[in-house]
This record gives structure tokens, C-alpha cells and sequence, in this order.
């Protein structure tokens, strides 16, 4: 596939306004998909919004990291989906397309819905092999059918695993808090992952995550990792905008503090999912969604100037 099918003119609509895909180390890219939700629907217009958001970024230089993605990143605008074909079928388009690109570029995906993340880990493991997994989310996605169909957006962890995708001693997930039944929520647990609970979370920020992150740093090791963010881990407050939103979750500074001390992982690859644009409000779920890719891409950009 060629880079130049990726690409967009006007870099207003751009991640941070950079320029269009193409030898840059770095992509981003829209999977504008939403066919599978249980709630609302919308978060195929996802990408775009975050995009439009990360323009008040301005150069980009991260106050943390102290690099700006720009000049490192390409943005290879959206994925060419049939949304009215059914979910395996979107899959294969999605998974033909990431493994082009992540054959060139480490790859950021912009969602659409959360069941695009297995068509992404799919496409990562024929590249990297068995994968470590940082799963960011207010939803535990290990129930076995969705609503009485195979797959969907809330099956992907527990496809995930039972493909042999990620390794289950190697699955961290971040601040899930939504019902059902235990032997779904604690599957992660049982199969001997770590689950951090945002109940378990609740006030904590900042050096009160150090030893979540020490955790997390001494499971994983440098294995490839995948990093995947629901938008809905955090609180509606912080994240009005998504198609399941759940009360009581992590904050914008949390997931920041995570995503920051996180960087050093080995990571291969990030999504950010479930940005619902028409359910936001003050462009607060978009803000938060550009910001927090921003600072993973940041991450990774400060570990290759080193």
C-alpha cells in the first residue's frame, strides 16, 4: 500500500498541523469505525475532533519531555473502511492497512470504537510477536459474545488473549469500575495479569502512583508493548464525549502521571478510542484525547533523541 493513499491537504486537519505522511518515523492515523458499539454511537468521527483539538498544542514542544513530535511525525489521515460491511471484514481492511503502515512507521491510531483494537494487535503480533498490553479503560472487554454476537467492542481483551496476541501475565488494565459479573471483570487477574481498579486509584496522582508504576515497569520488563486508551477510563467529568461513559474513573492528571512514567516500556504502537464527538462538551474529551497522544508520542520522540 503507499503512503501516498494516506494522504490529506490541508493541515488544519492534521494531528498538531504536521505534514502528510511519508518516510517519518512516526504516523498517526484515523480508524474511523463505530459499527460495533453497545451504546452510542459516533466515535467514528473520533479522529478528526482530536486532530482539530491538537491544533491548540500549538509547536508541540512537551512541557515534560521537552520535544515536540513535530518533524517526526507524519499523519496519514483516516483508513478506508467499509462501515456497512460486517466487523470481520472491517478488520481485515483494518489489519491489512496498520501492517502496511507498521512496517515503516511506529504507529499511533486514532478510534472509532474499541473493537478495532484487535484487528491492530493482530497486524503488531505478525510484526513483533507476543505482546505486552497497557489497557487503559473504564470496561474490563472480556466478555466472551457481545449482546449474543461473537465479537465486538467489549470481546477484544478476551480475543486477544485467547488468540495468543498478548501474553496474560504481561496484560496491565487502568481503571476499570463498570458491572458485571466478577469472573468477567477479574478475567485479566485470573489469567495473572495485574488489574489496577479505579476505585483502587481513587485519589492517587502524582507520587502516589509510583509504586502502580514500579509494578507495572517490573511486569512488563522491555517486552514490546501495546498501549491502548479508551477515552471513557476517565470520569465523565473529564470525558463527556464517549458512547458508554462510566462515573467515578480516573482523571486527566492520573492518566497523564501514567502515560509519562510509562514512556520507558517498549512500546510499539498506541490507540486512543471511544471519542464520541457529539456527546462532548467544550471540546473537553477531544482536548484530552489530543493531549494525552501527544504526550505518549512525546515519550517515545525523547527516547530516540537520547
Amino acid at each position: 500500500m503507499a503512503t501516498g493513499e494516506f494522504a490529506y491537504a490541508n493541515n488544519s486537519n492534521r494531528f498538531l498541523g504536521a505534514p502528510v505522511l511519508e518516510d517519518q518515523p512516526f504516523a498517526l492515523v484515523g480508524v474511523p469505525f463505530d459499527g460495533a458499539v453497545s451504546n452510542r454511537p459516533g466515535a467514528r468521527f473520533g479522529p478528526q475532533e482530536i486532530r482539530r483539538a491538537s491544533l491548540m498544542l500549538c509547536d508541540g514542544l512537551h512541557p515534560h519531555f521537552e520535544v515536540t513530535p513535530l518533524g517526526y511525525l507524519g499523519d496519514g489521515h483516516d483508513m478506508r473502511l467499509p462501515n456497512a460491511a460486517s466487523l470481520s471484514v472491517v478488520r481485515e481492511h483494518i489489519q491489512a492497512q496498520a501492517a502496511a503502515l507498521m512496517a515503516r512507521h511506529h504507529c499511533v491510531f486514532l478510534g472509532g470504537d474499541h473493537s478495532v483494537t484487535l484487528a491492530l494487535l493482530r497486524a503488531a503480533h505478525a510484526q513483533h510477536g507476543e505482546l505486552a498490553l497497557v489497557h487503559f479503560d473504564a470496561h474490563c472487554d472480556t466478555w466472551k459474545n457481545h449482546f449474543d454476537e461473537p465479537s465486538g467492542h467489549g470481546t477484544w481483551t478476551y480475543e486477544a488473549i485467547s488468540e495468543g496476541l498478548v501474553c496474560p501475565l504481561h496484560t496491565v488494565q487502568i481503571g476499570l469500575r463498570s458491572s458485571g459479573e466478577r469472573v468477567i471483570r477479574e478475567f485479566v487477574q485470573e489469567q495473572g495479569g495485574l488489574i489496577f481498579t479505579a476505585r483502587q486509584l481513587r485519589g492517587r496522582d502524582g507520587a502516589a502512583l509510583h509504586d502502580v508504576v514500579a509494578q507495572i515497569k517490573a511486569r512488563l520488563g522491555n517486552r514490546p508493548c501495546y498501549l491502548t486508551l479508551d477515552i471513557d477510563c476517565l470520569d465523565p467529568a473529564f470525558a463527556p464525549g464517549t458512547g458508554t461513559p462510566e462515573p467515578g474513573g480516573l482523571t486527566s492528571s492520573q492518566v497523564l502521571t501514567l502515560l509519562e512514567e510509562l514512556a520507558t516500556l517498549t512500546m510499539v504502537g498506541m490507540d486512543c478510542v471511544e471519542v464520541a464527538p457529539a456527546y462532548d462538551h467544550a471540546e473537553l474529551t477531544s482536548s484530552a484525547a489530543a493531549t494525552f497522544v501527544w504526550t505518549y508520542l512525546s515519550g517515545q520522540i525523547a527516547k530516540l533523541k537520547k
